[in-house]
């Protein structure tokens, strides 16, 4: 469904944001990037690397001296194999900090069809990329959706069909695994829960959802979602988003009229129809990501891939208009629509908005109204008083992984987030360090009072002397505690 898009026909965006309308803001980075942007991901140390559209080439953006991405800066990482120039794939950041790669509706310069079969994982510490042969027996992987489950496994849906494998980051290989999907995975996109199942809404089976369990392996019946979440919209749907109050908030798309959307409880596991989008508009293939404060940012276009596109924010009841971005894709090529949006959570507990158009050379940053709760905040239970540049530490607590994914897309262009961050304050020069993290205990959402943990590396060239560390998920950060630097 997607040749459409490339084909460059005019589309619209939607955000559902936090707060009173027209107090948040959007803000364009001191220093712009230089390339067109792609999907961006947040890796443990605090940077964020950032596709560039249908080449091999990433980029990545590094925070200033205060811990500010608006006022950050850019460099290259090294490139992908010279094969692989995806466009919407299957992404996530592992346990080990590693970044994986799969598939591709569209692969090399000039964005040619392929439904690659190619993928490729990142090394951060050596700075490089490895091939990653695709499953047994799949000719293809495409845009197809993924989730990494709670014990730290890649889970990946091949689109076209009902099957679906999980990735050994050992030895870079594949097992087939999974069971009893209803429909094919086309479109769909996967939402982790509190429990450790995974969610989705089918797009031929509806409005039917299924529920998988990676103990038993297999998918059942979710239920209805009451409301048809891609009606007469060729299969394509919007994100989902577990809120941090425990509903999942599912986000549709219409190619006749406004977008539906419905609300799963994930205590009742019952569903419920939410509020149609405001002005005919939806969310066929679209970002949206979970705000500090609980509320849902999303971007919204009308129909399917039509302009013009709109910003919302979502408080649990209603849909609040918000102000739009400097760009949101290119007017004049008619490429201005939610499906070309990519929203990622920053550390700060701000939004971070690139454009996958091919047309434009922009990133802009959106900060919201409000806050988070305090017992939405990771806590630390454990943590070492003293720490020395080069070594590795482990530091326990509650929460570390958030409450949610951070964000989501419709179906590729996964940019979660819910892995524990360390970051390190100065006290005397206020200057700001992440510590890479890595191996955490789970990678599970919503984990309440379980102690859980993670590693960390202080960085060999940060400051020395009395400084503070918190640990950061979803923008979210806990209570300090004290730490010397040696």
């Amino acid at each position: 469904m997607k040749i459409s898009k490339m084909l460059g026909i005019a589309l619209v965006v939607c955000l559902a944001l936090p707060g009173i309308a027209g107090a948040q803001k959007w803000q364009s980075l001191k220093h712009p990037p230089t390339f067109f942007t792609d999907t961006a991901l947040l890796l443990t140390d605090g940077t964020v690397i950032v596709h560039e559209y249908c080449t091999s080439n990433w980029h990545r953006l590094t925070p200033d001296e205060r811990g500010s991405y608006v006022n950050g800066t850019w460099s290259s990482i090294n490139s992908m194999p010279s094969d692989y120039a995806p466009l919407y794939f299957a992404s996530q950041v592992l346990p080990d900090g590693r970044v994986l790669v799969e598939g591709g509706e569209y692969n090399g310069i000039g964005c040619p069809g392929a439904e690659t079969p190619l993928g490729a994982i990142y090394d951060p510490i050596k700075n490089k990329w490895t091939n990653v042969n695709p499953p047994s027996g799949w000719g293809e992987i495409g845009d197809s959706p993924s989730v990494v489950l709670p014990n730290g496994t890649f889970m990946i849906g091949q689109n076209e069909s009902t099957a679906s494998a999980f990735f050994n980051p050992k030895t870079l290989g594949w097992s087939p695994k999974g069971s009893g999907k209803e429909d094919a995975y086309s479109e769909e996109g996967m939402e982790l829960l509190p429990d450790g199942k995974v969610l989705l809404a089918d797009t031929q089976d509806t409005p039917n959802t299924e529920i998988f369990n990676p103990k038993t392996l297999a998918w059942t019946s979710a239920g209805s979602a009451i409301v048809d979440l891609s009606e007469n919209a060729q299969g394509e749907t919007g994100p989902a988003l577990l809120r941090p109050e425990g509903t999942v908030f599912a986000m549709g798309a219409n190619g006749g009229g406004a977008g539906h959307t419905a609300i799963f409880d994930t205590k009742t596991a019952k569903w419920a129809a939410g509020p149609d989008f405001p002005k005919g508009n939806d969310m066929a293939d679209a970002p949206a990501a979970v705000l500090p404060n609980g509320n849902i940012l999303c971007e919204t276009s009308p129909l399917i891939f039509q302009t013009p596109v709109s910003f919302y924010e979502f408080d649990g009841t209603k849909f609040n208009s918000v102000p739009d971005p400097k760009h949101t894709g290119n007017k004049q090529q008619k490429v201005n629509t939610s499906y070309v949006g990519r929203l990622l959570v920053l550390p700060t507990g701000q939004i971070l908005y690139t454009l996958a158009d091919g047309l434009t050379k922009d990133a802009e940053i959106y900060t919201a109204e409000g806050t988070y709760k305090t017992s939405w905040a990771p806590a630390i239970t454990t943590a070492p008083s003293d720490i020395t540049r080069g070594d590795t530490y482990k530091i326990s607590g509650t929460q570390f992984n958030g409450l949610t994914h951070g964000a989501a897309y419709g179906d590729d262009a996964q940019m979660n987030s819910n892995y524990p961050l360390v970051r390190i304050t100065n006290n005397a020069s206020g200057h700001v360090f992440y510590a890479r993290t890595h191996d955490h205990s789970t990678m599970g959402v919503a984990t309440g009072k379980k102690i859980v943990s993670t590693s960390f590396d202080v960085p060999s060239d940060m400051e020395t002397g009395a400084s503070s560390l918190v640990v950061v998920a979803n923008g979210i950060p806990s209570a300090p505690v004290d730490v010397t630097v040696q």
